[in-house]
This record gives structure tokens, C-alpha cells and sequence, in this order.
């Protein structure tokens, strides 16, 4: 693995006794203890997360706001100074390019997107955004942690009490051990937390530190995603893609009346063609969750049935695991839009053998933000 790159906190992972495995071009650590007791430590506590392989984006200039909607369908111009929201880059086909979150910072944005789609982001921003004046700035020298769970609060207030007043998609800057750090109240588990973004060289005394308060613990990859599968969240390169479509993903709440038809500013993203069409009329098929029979899970990959022999294949598994929190199997999926009514039982072929499952809603586990 010489070739991956290395975060901040990689030796204290390694002092910590993590498995660390490769993931979009890093060295990350899968687990610690455990996945199950990971994830069940964020649930009932808090976890924290090393997620500075994610990219963290600064975009300054006149009229950034404006020039940002080119490339998302999301209300940014709408979006009050010290409030972050859930977006996403499309393509001229409708589809989601990357996943992101983006704040409004005052005097300008604060994006962050996923690892593997850093460079082909940057990219993409500089191209549509540096000739109307904006500056584009990937910001390198800061790491960035997630701390979820509802022990979250009470842990990070030790350190600063001003961030028990924050709402969820609050963002605000804060001391926090001496560092000043950006702190967001957001996170992908469905648990209330915070995301921290803060100096790289302070980073392991932060990270020490929290995980000196009570009910603090390290969690890896492993159950990161088992609780975004669980809170019903996608994962960009597997849930959600370049030919994947906002309105065939479920994320139709994340484009905001004044992007939409009659909106304000209707349209002018990329692909808005295609996705205004689907919102007004709907998409041939539908993220959905899914229930499997029995105690073994359905991953990514399981095709679904209409029956349990012969039939025709509906859709797809895109993500599944066993949900420590449910404790059952848990997975979502594409299936056409006569196969994604809740109840509605279909099959997936695992080795050559049919296994029962059930549309379901998500998400399996309800969210616990601070509203």
C-alpha cells in the first residue's frame, strides 16, 4: 500500500490497533474493535471518524453564489451565511457526478466532496467557475473528523459550549483544544454530531482528546457504512452515479422550490432537462429499501426478481449488509416503478438461488439530528 496516501491521524490509527485497508486512494482504517461494536458505540454514544481523505474545497469571489448554481440544482443563493445544505454535481444526461455539501461561509463557500471524485471536481470547478472570477482553492493542509452519536454533543461541548447551540446544518467557526476549526453540526450516520474541519497539525491533539471523554470511541470504514445504510444515506460510486438521475435516487427533497419548474431560477444546471421532466412526470424506476427473509444479507451486485422462479429481473442491490441497530439484514436497491411499492415481495439470486425480499422505506433507523 506505499503508493496510498496517508491522512493526519494515520499513525495514531495504527497505535490504536487498526486494520487499515485501501479506499479511493488511500490508506483508511476499516475497524478497530470491531464492526458491530463500532457501530453500536455510535448509537448509544458517540464514534469518531477520520474522513480527511474526503476533499475540502474553498470557492471566493463575487457573485460565487450565482455562479455555483451553474453546476448544481440546489438554492445556494438562498442559502443563509452560516448554513450548510446536501447537493450534488449532474451532467448534461441527468446525472449525479458526486455528492457534496457545500456552507455559506459569509465571505464565501465551503464544499466538501468525496474522495475518489476530488480531482475530477476540482476540475470541473475551475473550468466552469475561474472564468466568470472565482477562485478555486482545494485546501490541503487541514484534517477532518466526524464525531457522531448522541454522546456527541456533551463530548464536544467539554471542549468549547458554544457548539451546543448549534442546529443541525449549522456551520460555525470554533476553538476546539487551541485549534480554530470549522465545525459544521452534520454527519452520514443518521446520528446527531459534528463535522470538524481543523488545522492538520493540530489534528492528533484533538483526536486525543476526544477520545479521552467518556463514551468516546475510534470507528473505522467498516461501520461508517453500515450506519449510512441503516439511516437510509447513499453512497456516491454505488447507490448514486453518473447515470443515476436525483428523481430516480429518492433526492428530489434536496432541489429546492427555486431551482425547480415556476422556480425562481428554474433550471440552468446541467441535465435540468431530463430531471424537471421526471419530477413533473416521474422516473421509470426507484431507490428503494429493502428487507431480506432470514439473517443472511443481499450485497451490492444481487439481482431482483418478480418471482421466485423464471420472472423477469426488476432491479438491482446496490448496497446490503446485516443492520447491527435493526438486527436483521438490511439493503437498498433499483427496482422498475411496479416493483418499488412498499410490501411489495420480490427475489434476489444469490449463487443461483432465489431468497425472498421485501420493499421497504427508508430509512431503517430514524434520523437523530438536532432540528
Amino acid at each position: 500500500m506505499s503508493d496510498l496516501k496517508r491522512t493526519p491521524l494515520f499513525d495514531q490509527h495504527v497505535a490504536r490497533g487498526a486494520r487499515m485497508v485501501p479506499f479511493a486512494g488511500w490508506e483508511m482504517p476499516v475497524q478497530y474493535d470491531g464492526v458491530m461494536a463500532e457501530h453500536q458505540a455510535t448509537r448509544e454514544a458517540a464514534g469518531l471518524f477520520d474522513v480527511s481523505h474526503m476533499g475540502q474545497v474553498i470557492l471566493r469571489g463575487e457573485g460565487v453564489a450565482e455562479a455555483f448554481e451553474a453546476l448544481v440544482p440546489q438554492d445556494i443563493v438562498g442559502l443563509a451565511e452560516g448554513r450548510q445544505r446536501y447537493g450534488f454535481f449532474t451532467n448534461d444526461a441527468g446525472g449525479i457526478e458526486d455528492d457534496l455539501m457545500v456552507a455559506n461561509r459569509g465571505d464565501h463557500l465551503y464544499v466538501v466532496v468525496n474522495a475518489a471524485c476530488v480531482t475530477e471536481d476540482v476540475a470541473r470547478m475551475r473550468a466552469a467557475l475561474e472564468p466568470r472570477g472565482i477562485h478555486v482553492k482545494l485546501v490541503e493542509t487541514r484534517a477532518l473528523i466526524a464525531l457522531q452519536g448522541p454522546g456527541a454533543e456533551a463530548a464536544l461541548a467539554d471542549l468549547n459550549a458554544d457548539v451546543a447551540g448549534m442546529r443541525f446544518l449549522d456551520v460555525a467557526t470554533h476553538a476546539l483544544a487551541g485549534a480554530e476549526c470549522w465545525v459544521s453540526r452534520s454527519g452520514y450516520t443518521g446520528e446527531d454530531g459534528y463535522e470538524i474541519s481543523v488545522p492538520e497539525a493540530a489534528a492528533e491533539l484533538l483526536v486525543k482528546t476526544l477520545l479521552s471523554k467518556p463514551g468516546v470511541s475510534p470507528v473505522g470504514l467498516g461501520a461508517r457504512d453500515s450506519l449510512r445504510l441503516e439511516a437510509g444515506l447513499c453512497l456516491y460510486g454505488q447507490d448514486i452515479d453518473a447515470g443515476t438521475t436525483p428523481v430516480e435516487a429518492g433526492l428530489v427533497w434536496a432541489i429546492q422550490k427555486a431551482r425547480r419548474a415556476g422556480g425562481t431560477r428554474e433550471g440552468g444546471f446541467p441535465g435540468a432537462g431530463r430531471i424537471l421532466d421526471e419530477i413533473a412526470n416521474g422516473a421509470v424506476r426507484h431507490r428503494v429499501g429493502l428487507k431480506p427473509e432470514g439473517r443472511a444479507p443481499m450485497r451490492t451486485g444481487v439481482p431482483l426478481f418478480d418471482a421466485e422462479t423464471g420472472g423477469a429481473q426488476v432491479g438491482e442491490v446496490t448496497s446490503g449488509t446485516f443492520g447491527p441497530t435493526v438486527g436483521a439484514p438490511v439493503a437498498m436497491g433499483y427496482v422498475a416503478d411496479a416493483s418499488a411499492r412498499r410490501g411489495t415481495r420480490l427475489w434476489g439470486e444469490v449463487r443461483g438461488k432465489r431468497m425472498a425480499v421485501e420493499v421497504s422505506d427508508l430509512p431503517f433507523v430514524p434520523a437523530g439530528f438536532k432540528r
